[in-house]
């Protein structure tokens, strides 16, 4: 059975950054693209960034782009979104996501 477990997510003042990680076990890491999705409060669930399985090739949506980077480790079967000039429209909880299994979530607070 494949899980997906997020971590790093947390509170950080406006321009802040945070790394989040995403560990998958359970399936085949390195055969799938890796995505991030996140939910802000009152809001629909939003792509926020892909990577292809090999890790050269990533798209972000247009509200993260030169801000957040998406990479991944096959060797230790985990995905990183890093995250940074983070501002308050950022806050949300950001899910990793691989072949249609999805992560409990991990909330991201984006304030003073």
């Amino acid at each position: 059975q494949v899980q997906l477990v997020e971590s790093g997510g947390g509170l950080v003042q406006p321009g802040g950054s945070l790394r989040l990680s995403c560990v998958a076990s359970g399936g085949e890491f390195s055969h799938y693209n890796m995505h991030w999705y996140r939910r802000a409060p009152g809001k629909q669930r939003e792509m926020v960034a892909t990577i292809s399985v090999n890790g050269i090739s990533a798209n972000y949506a247009d509200f993260v782009k030169g801000r957040f980077t998406i990479s991944r480790d096959n060797a230790k079967n985990t995905a990183y979104l890093q995250m940074n000039s983070l501002k308050p429209e950022d806050t949300a909880v950001y899910y990793c996501s691989q072949n249609h299994y999805w992560g409990q979530g991990t909330q991201v607070t984006v304030g003073s």
